[in-house]
């Protein structure tokens, strides 16, 4: 029965559990188009998943919502590494890491030597 309390304590208090990077995230602009990524935990990792897509004419409805963008992300205080990063315009991945501080988290995604980066801001 202790146990039991001591769980349900637990997931009573989930968001105050939760790590800084966890919300929605705007990226830059690629190709003509921004999205919107839900941050949270997949597992014992951190995930994103396209949860809106915008053009130059406003919201629509792209085919790649509800796809991951970022995963397997392991947190190291306000960095995470480790993780893969896809790309939509291209359709590649790459290694990744981001760095969060406050509101702006920095992401950057290499083959090789080649590395892309981009500055995405917390949605509010």
């Amino acid at each position: 029965m202790k146990k039991l309390a001591i769980i349900a304590a637990i997931l009573a208090a989930g968001p105050a559990f939760a790590d800084p990077v966890h919300g929605v995230w705007k990226t830059q602009v690629d190709d003509g188009n921004y999205a919107h990524i839900t941050i949270g935990n997949c597992g014992e990792e951190i995930c994103g998943v396209i949860s809106r897509t915008f053009n130059s004419d406003g919201e629509w409805k792209s085919d790649n919502i509800g796809k991951p963008l970022v995963w397997g992300m392991n947190a190291n205080g306000s960095n995470y590494k480790g993780g893969t990063i896809w790309q939509p315009s291209t359709g590649k991945k790459y290694r990744s890491k981001m760095a969060l501080n406050g509101d702006v988290l920095k992401v950057s995604g290499c083959v090789g030597p080649i590395c892309k980066k981009q500055t995405w801001t917390r949605v509010k």
